[in-house]
């Protein structure tokens, strides 16, 4: 039912677009081009990101017709009922300001309009104080839904627990629609600040069964990634690997590459192991059938890894002709690292060969390290990692601090460009 009225909505939408012209469009009333909003919405929410332009035409569309309504049109509730609706879903705070100064509302219909107009200019509080009167469960079914969804989200700021109550309901009140897929969305964020793991992965699990093809799958993904770091100590990996096999294949590589760049920059051993074993069961068995891109992801993360040199040999090795523009600079960069720390490492140990030709080796002592620590010379000898960062040595952990920032500008390189 819920495809043949979206066909319909599609229908509607673009007959007025197409031919039927002001006639058309004056003749709908608002309930009913916010009902098809809503149904262009869903067809987002279900993949079909041909819809995008034509939601961009009927909020257009439908901002216009509020704008230009007569205020008897809003006797009829489910007109008004609409203009909240479409302040909900993406619509114009002014329109709904202006609209609302036309009318004589009675005292519930002007309270709730004043606490979503504080909530779409970014208000939260006040707008969660002036929602509290009013129940989603309590209200009519075409606004319940989105309703829950606002309240979920200005209530997570004080009170995250009743906040899971409001977007769970959204979603049982809206299955398969934009409200639902916004829901589960919000859910993810906010299990990651309630720092609630088993939530986490609950409501992952139900967006890559449901929504992996909404255009917001991107924002999923990065809180979906952001959330694997913050639960890292005790995630649960079997289940978290669960939740990525529900990608398409492409979207799964991705995923474990961002993971393994990431603990690889920030030393999270066990997540490294984590994704590379994964991507080690997606490595073709020709080394040379590997996607170029793949090749320098997995590179980037072992930049800070002791076998920088080896990385820049296989960094040399990839086929800059099979890269986007956008990677080709970022190879150029990884490259320009890579050389960034080996060059002062192989001067470094050019001088202390030279030094200790010319010198007798100095008696065990203890040397101050830079937190106020004493470390006894001879470990210091024995330990290579520690050479390269004790005070009498810092330009190999100064280069190698300098590798992990230059590391987090790739990564922000990465995900403005979507590489």
């Amino acid at each position: 039912m819920r495809r043949r009225a979206s066909s319909a909505a599609g229908l509607l939408v673009a007959g007025v677009i197409a031919g039927g012209g002001a006639h058309a469009q004056t003749a709908l009333q608002p309930y009913q081009m916010v009902r098809s909003l809503q149904l262009i919405q869903d067809r987002l929410a279900d993949g079909d990101h041909a819809a995008l332009p034509m939601q961009r035409k009927i909020l257009e569309m439908t901002d216009a017709k509020l704008r230009g309504s007569d205020p008897s049109e809003f006797d009829d509730k489910r007109n008004f009922r609409a203009l909240l609706v479409y302040a909900m879903s993406g619509g114009n705070p002014s329109t709904l300001g202006l609209v609302m100064s036309r009318l004589k509302l009675d005292e519930a219909d002007a309270k709730l309009g004043a606490a979503l107009l504080d909530y779409l200019n970014g208000r939260p509080g006040d707008a969660a104080r002036g929602l509290a009167e009013f129940d989603p469960k309590t209200q009519p079914p075409d606004i319940a839904a989105p309703l829950a969804l606002v309240r979920g989200a200005v209530t997570a700021l004080d009170k995250p627990a009743d906040s899971f109550v409001f977007l769970d309901y959204a979603r049982l009140a809206a299955p398969g629609t934009l409200v639902e897929e916004a829901a589960l969305r919000r859910t993810i964020a906010l299990s990651i600040k309630s720092e609630d793991a088993s939530r986490f992965l609950r409501a992952g699990e139900q967006y890559t069964r449901r929504f992996l093809r909404s255009p917001y799958a991107s924002q999923f993904a990065d809180d979906f990634i952001a959330g694997i770091f913050s639960f890292a100590n005790d995630l649960d990996l079997e289940r978290t690997a669960t939740v990525i096999s529900q990608m398409n294949a492409e979207q799964q590589t991705v995923v474990y590459l961002r993971i393994a760049r990431r603990a690889a920059i920030e030393r999270v051993e066990r997540l490294v192991g984590f994704a590379e074993k994964a991507l080690a069961q997606r490595k073709p068995a020709n080394a040379s059938d590997s996607d170029p891109r793949a090749v320098l992801y997995q590179s980037l993360a072992a930049v800070t890894s002791q076998s920088v040199s080896e990385v820049g040999r296989t960094l040399s090795g990839i086929d800059r002709t099979k890269l986007s523009a956008n990677d080709r600079r970022l190879l150029d960069a990884a490259i320009a690292l890579v050389g960034a720390v080996v060059a002062p490492a192989a001067t470094q140990v050019e001088a202390d060969d030279e030094a200790t030709a010319e010198l007798p080796l100095p008696e065990p002592a203890a040397v101050a390290s830079p937190a106020g620590e004493t470390i006894a010379a001879d470990a210091r000898m024995n330990d290579p990692a520690e050479a390269t960062g004790n005070a009498q040595n810092p330009t190999g952990q100064v280069f190698l601090e300098d590798a992990k920032r230059r590391l987090e500008t790739v990564d922000k390189f990465l995900k403005e460009n979507g590489s």
